[in-house]
């Protein structure tokens, strides 16, 4: 029983995560339809309310998934000892669990620039900030392929 609710859990995490996805892929593309004018490195942009909404869904979305995917898989690993006497699976598992995390870390701070680069009430000019939320949006598909991986190898 409990094995199928880890099991429903875990799919949940990657539905949160693939929409999570998508909603920063979607917020990149709106993102391009609105007004740019681009001068070599410098680039003017009128900000899209739409990217905007949908950037912080994806990031709302990508926070809750990492969350959901801690609480389901547990560390088993705590301390030097553990991880030498540790099996080849439990190695695998805090692998994945790191990698979880730097792609959390990446895929957040990408989305959150690139929805806060939309926030701003007038048109703004500067360097390229382009792809933040396309980028974003790919790191979360890592994300949900990390963070099943990290269940199954934690509850192996």
């Amino acid at each position: 029983m409990s094995r199928t609710i880890g099991l429903l859990v875990c799919l949940s995490v990657v539905a949160m995560d693939i929409t999570a996805g998508v909603l920063g892929i979607k917020a990149e593309a709106a993102q391009d339809q609105m007004k740019h004018v681009k001068l070599w490195l410098f680039e003017c942009k009128e900000p899209s309310h739409e990217a905007f909404t949908l950037g912080a869904a994806a990031a709302t979305l990508l926070g809750l998934a990492h969350v959901v995917a801690n609480m389901l898989g547990t560390c088993t690993i705590c301390s030097q000892q553990g991880t030498q006497k540790a099996s080849p699976s439990r190695h695998c598992s805090l692998a994945c669990l790191l990698l979880t995390w730097a792609a959390l870390a990446v895929g957040l701070a990408l989305l959150v620039i690139g929805t806060i680069s939309n926030h701003k009430a007038r048109a703004t000019c500067g360097f390229t900030d382009r792809h933040y939320l396309f980028v974003g949006g790919i790191l979360c598909f890592v994300h949900a392929g990390f963070s099943t991986g990290y269940y199954l190898t934690a509850t192996a």
